[in-house]
């Protein structure tokens, strides 16, 4: 009869078989086959491009109108029956922090598309929201546990606003808006959140938004895939205007998206779902919204295995199979759609769908950046706005702003038609 392992000895051998196989994974040169077969989405003719310009003049004209008097983007306040866990006053300050670099973000994109009235008021605006990131932003630390602490522990949803800080302040630098005084004052800033990133990445490497095990000064638990890749892009702003993450903050960060990287390249919802591969979030379907943020975070940090086959697959996968993704939009609940799709991944796909895009050859970006276009115009709310998931009262801003991005890198190329 044949001896039956203990639980211990069952997962240590499930984490050194996967480890075995990760390592595989990380360390090919090419990808399989899974990772490069996948739906095509039907043609299709992209928007005018005066409608996407339209689009986009409205879209901005919702960020300058919703703008707070303080500069920034974004508050608690919601007429909402169900909110996700946000402890006061620091996860509330966090979703401030990240929105308005969203937003930041989004103006500095459209600045070059805007003019006259508009351009002006633009120019305000972005001036208005730089300073506030400028004077808050190095504020931000994690949110420390209330009375639900053992279900969460510590929330970490800092992380999102230190790395949407870094990239709005990197694209400042670039900015003709800002001065040099101020110029000054951004690399420094900058190096403050990637110090605090660093401090806050997990044990194991990478980042996410929950550590509710040993509440460590760094965090024990499970890292996302989707919240490391984010934190990765940001880096890479980082690193251009140079400052650098350390090198083993990096490295560590880069492993724990491999690890959670199936042949086929859909990804883990976090380290904790990497033994169940076959799970509805977890399979090509459920991944549509992360996907693209992790290949675009492997390739930038020079991953051969994303080559530009696996981010074609992705973005063809990403048009063809869009219902899967939308059809979890505004829902009022994470995850209680199709593939426990969570809405807020709808137009945070798009914009890093369209990062991807800009990373394959010249000729075959307007293509897919118009394919993106006439995915997000005809969803504008009447008011300007594009949103995905009710979060407090920042939903319609950040969806604004990823939106506006990524028409805005679309129009940079001249991806819609005449």
């Amino acid at each position: 009869m044949p001896r039956r392992l203990s639980n211990a000895a069952l997962f240590t051998t499930a984490w050194t078989v996967l480890a075995a196989w990760t390592a595989a994974v990380a360390t090919a040169e090419a990808p399989g086959p899974l990772a490069t077969t996948g739906p095509k989405p039907p043609a299709a003719d992209p928007p005018a491009r005066e409608a996407v310009q339209d689009a986009v003049d409205r879209g901005v004209d919702f960020l300058i109108e919703s703008q707070l008097p303080s500069g920034a983007w974004g508050t608690h306040s919601t007429g909402k029956y169900y909110r996700v866990y946000a402890p006061l006053p620091d996860a509330h300050f966090a979703f401030r922090t990240a929105v308005t670099g969203l937003a930041v973000s989004a103006l500095i994109d459209a600045r070059p598309h805007a003019s006259g009235e508009r351009a002006e008021r633009l120019d305000k605006a972005l001036r208005r929201g730089g300073e506030w990131l400028l004077k808050h932003s190095g504020e931000l630390r994690r949110a420390a546990p209330d009375f639900r602490a053992d279900r969460f522990g510590y929330t970490l949803y800092s992380v999102w606003g230190h790395a949407y800080t870094i990239s709005a302040l990197a694209a400042m630098e670039r900015s003709s808006v800002f001065t040099a005084e101020e110029k000054q004052t951004i690399a420094p800033l900058i190096r403050r959140h990637v110090d605090r990133l660093a401090s806050d990445c997990y044990l194991g490497g990478g980042w996410g938004y929950y550590d509710s095990r040993g509440r460590t000064q760094r965090p024990a638990g499970n890292s996302n895939c989707f919240a490391t890749a984010t934190v990765l892009v940001a880096l890479e702003d980082a690193r251009l205007l140079g400052v650098r993450a350390p090198a083993a903050v990096k490295s560590g960060a880069i492993a724990s998206i491999q690890r959670q990287r199936f042949p086929d390249f859909a990804y883990a919802y976090g380290e904790h779902h990497v033994l169940r591969p076959r799970y509805s979030i977890n399979r090509p379907a459920g991944s549509l919204g992360r996907s693209q943020v992790c290949n675009l975070a492997l390739r930038l940090s020079g991953d051969e295995a994303v080559t530009d086959d696996v981010l074609r697959t992705w973005l063809d996968r990403l048009i063809a199979r869009n219902g899967w993704l939308s059809i979890g939009r505004k829902t009022q609940r994470p995850h209680e759609s199709h593939f426990a799709i969570a809405g807020y991944f709808y137009y945070y796909a798009h914009l890093y769908a369209a990062m991807c895009v800009d990373l394959l050859p010249e000729a075959e970006r307007a293509g897919y950046h118009g394919r993106l276009a006439g995915l997000l115009v005809p969803l504008q709310e009447k008011d300007g706005s594009w949103w995905d998931f009710m979060l407090y009262n920042y939903h319609q801003q950040y969806g604004t702003a990823m939106a506006v991005s990524t028409l805005c890198r679309g129009m940079a190329v001249s991806a819609v038609t005449p």
